[in-house]
Order: structure tokens, then C-alpha cells, then sequence
């Protein structure tokens, strides 16, 4: 059997690198339009809502709600092959984005859409921290 490749990690730039930052700091940071105050994620150059190109990082709160999720069963990737399943969870953050994440703490199947989540912040054998939720308030 071949080895298992390595872990997909974030390829830090400067767009990106005040996102990965506050991870490692233990908070969760979205861009805020300087013009017209939009919160945006995904991390872009531009806003969505007025093509702004100046914006600000913020610190966000880390509650979220379940938005979307599915189970995936089928191996996408062979460096996750210790984690089938795993749940893989459209969440909506209280102000507004959403993000795509995983919900740990719990079994795959046990996480339902309108879940209340909190941020939590994983160190990888790598030396990335990522974000996941873990459910609240059940």
C-alpha cells in the first residue's frame, strides 16, 4: 500500500495571511467593507456589494448556526482517509456569512440543520490552525 499523501494546506499570501493569523490567535476574522461596512467571507480583493477595494479585518463572534450539512462517505482524498465520515456543514455565522467547516465533538450523522455552533480552533500536526464548531446549548 502506497503512503498517504499529505494533508491540502492553505497556501498563505497577502490576502489571506490576516485570516490565517487570527486562527493561530484563536479568533475568527472576516473582512469588513471600509465603504459600505459589508462583512464578507470568502476573503476576496473586492466587495460583492459596492466593488470596494478597501477593507478591514475584524474580529466575529464564532456563534453560527447549521446551515447545510451532508455526511460524506466516499473517500475525496486520500490524506482524510482516517476521518470517514466526517460531516461537512454549510454553517451561518451570527452576522451573516457563511463558511463552509466541519462540526466535531459529535457523531457525523448527529448534526442537524439549525444547530447552534460555536468556533473552535484546531492545531495540525502541520503547524496550521483551522477553524471547526462544535455544537452548543444541546
Amino acid at each position: 500500500m502506497s503512503e498517504t499523501p499529505p494533508r491540502p494546506l492553505p497556501q498563505l499570501d497577502d490576502l489571506n495571511r490576516p485570516f490565517w493569523e487570527g486562527l493561530e490567535a484563536g479568533e475568527l476574522r472576516l473582512q469588513r467593507c471600509a465603504d459600505c461596512r459589508h462583512l464578507r467571507y470568502p476573503i476576496a480583493e473586492t466587495c460583492p456589494r459596492c466593488l470596494s477595494g478597501d477593507a478591514a479585518w475584524e474580529r466575529v463572534s464564532g456563534r453560527a448556526t447549521v446551515y447545510s450539512t451532508i455526511v460524506f462517505h466516499q473517500l475525496y482524498h486520500r490524506a482524510f482517509a482516517d476521518e470517514i465520515p466526517y460531516n461537512v456543514s454549510l454553517v451561518e455565522l451570527d452576522e451573516g456569512p457563511r463558511m463552509i467547516s466541519n462540526v466535531v465533538g459529535v457523531a457525523p450523522d448527529a448534526v442537524a440543520v439549525g444547530d447552534r455552533l460555536e468556533v473552535v480552533f484546531e492545531r495540525l500536526p502541520e503547524g496550521v490552525t483551522i477553524n471547526r464548531f462544535r455544537v452548543v446549548g444541546r
